[in-house]
């Protein structure tokens, strides 16, 4: 680990955690079509467990329908993993990457 100065702040900090969080941000979940789901049970899903409205749980339900996929949530690694397994606890599939992934 080493120690270095914030540009023009004089602060320190520890090299490993800056870099950490830089590296930890964004992460994207992303649900995927399959052929079990029904489509009112995904949107449910995604009004139950991330709070969507209804108009933009169906439009992300009608994207994975169509396009096979959808972006569901964004945020750091840790949250990503924990709305993935979630997402596999209601039955869908789902996973996360880096959000500059293709």
């Amino acid at each position: 680990m080493s120690v270095a100065t914030l540009p023009g702040t004089g602060t320190q900090t520890d090299a490993w955690t800056a870099e950490q969080t830089i590296e930890d941000v964004p992460w994207v979940v992303i649900v995927w079509n399959d052929p079990v789901n029904l489509m009112s049970y995904v949107s449910y899903v995604f009004q139950s467990y991330f709070g969507y409205s209804e108009e933009k749980a169906n439009q992300l339900m009608l994207q994975v329908h169509n396009d096979g996929k959808s972006v569901v949530a964004t945020g750091s690694r840790e949250e990503a993993e924990r709305h993935t397994f979630a997402m596999h606890s209601y039955g869908l599939w789902a996973t996360f990457q880096k959000a500059d992934q293709p």
